[in-house]
């Protein structure tokens, strides 16, 4: 059995964190910081899984937090006009993309988490942290829905990083659902390596076809032949230009067994990163911020862009609403593959 362990006061960037350890892996969570992980490392096989770099300060991380680390989103990627529609209510959320005129990414991923618990199950090291959304916060202004959110980590050896997000309506208006990791997956994995040797595979079905904002025409393409690389397991995540590549999700295979989740590969090394999701999240969406700056994220999301204002079922475009007192989760592991 791999000892896990905790240290609920690990200090990175002068930021107080919690380290998670168990066997080749660990993780280090900043609950200051939107519970975001800012680290995580195979130190067996090297790997580097998310955007990190010595050298960056806390406060640059605070000018930018959607790219470094493991952030999640609520409410994710963009609204129109910065309108989101619910079935009993209208809100005005503040434009903060101001190009192309929508709201984006949410609030939760820039609020402070209190630490609930952590410790130490057996072979697991675990957190859990919140963060309630209420009228002390600024954004209530443009949003008076009371709701928490959850996040509980857990690591260990056999399972890699696992996280929970739990989204509770503390409200009685209808609590619209989307929730996203802007998955910042560190390029290249292996320190010293070539970026080139990477390759990405994403178990897509049909292509969400965007604007020129960036939000859904409601039209669902079949894949063409420039999409098949990411089936398929060719795409160079990096070192050109991905924007928004927007794809429903579908059940891939790793092994030879079916797998809901992407797989990347350094085929330098032969080593895989994996990256498994629950059903919950029904799209992809693939952004490399120009795919010259070290990292890419394939970003798994529960809802469409702009999903509370699209004339879609909700089948289609994967948004929910919760009623006073429930609640909504969704998880995805992370784990590594030696060569085999």
């Amino acid at each position: 059995m791999s000892q896990a362990e905790v240290n609920e006061s690990f200090m990175m960037k002068d930021v107080q964190c919690v380290r998670l350890a168990a066997g080749r892996y660990e993780a280090v969570v900043s609950p200051q910081y939107g519970a975001s992980v800012w680290r995580m490392r195979d130190t067996v096989n090297n790997v580097e899984v998310f955007r990190y770099r010595d050298d960056v300060t806390a406060e640059q991380i605070d000018c930018a937090r959607e790219i470094w680390g493991l952030p999640t989103l609520y409410l994710p990627n963009r609204f129109d006009g910065g309108l989101l529609r619910t079935s009993d209510a209208e809100y005005h959320l503040p434009v903060n993309e101001t190009a192309l005129g929508n709201f984006i990414h949410g609030w939760a991923h820039k609020r402070a988490h209190k630490v609930e618990k952590c410790g130490t199950d057996g072979d697991t090291a675990f957190a859990v942290t919140s963060f309630t959304h209420d009228s002390s916060d600024p954004m209530y202004e443009y949003f008076p829905l009371d709701f928490k959110l959850t996040y509980t980590f857990e690591l260990s050896e056999e399972k890699g990083l696992v996280q929970t997000v739990r989204l509770d309506n503390l409200s009685r208006k209808k609590l619209p659902v989307s929730v996203c990791t802007h998955t910042c997956i560190n390029s290249p994995l292996t320190s010293g390596r070539d970026e080139s040797a990477l390759r990405l595979r994403v178990p897509i079905y049909e292509r969400c076809e965007l604007d020129e904002r960036c939000l859904p025409t409601e039209k669902l393409l079949a894949l063409s032949e420039t999409d098949m690389p990411y089936k398929d397991g060719s795409m160079k995540p990096v070192l050109h230009d991905i924007s928004n590549d927007m794809y429903t999700a579908c059940t891939g295979e790793l092994d030879g067994e079916g797998f809901y989740g992407v797989v990347i590969t350094d085929t330098a090394t032969g080593v895989r990163l994996c990256n498994e999701v629950s059903e919950e999240y029904k799209f992809w969406n693939m952004w490399n911020d120009r795919g010259f700056n070290g990292y890419f994220c394939p970003e798994p999301m529960t809802a469409m862009i702009n999903c509370a204002n699209l004339k879609l079922s909700p089948e289609v475009s994967g948004y929910r609403e919760l009623s006073e007192g429930e609640s909504f989760e969704c998880r995805q592991r992370f784990f590594t593959l030696a060569a085999k």
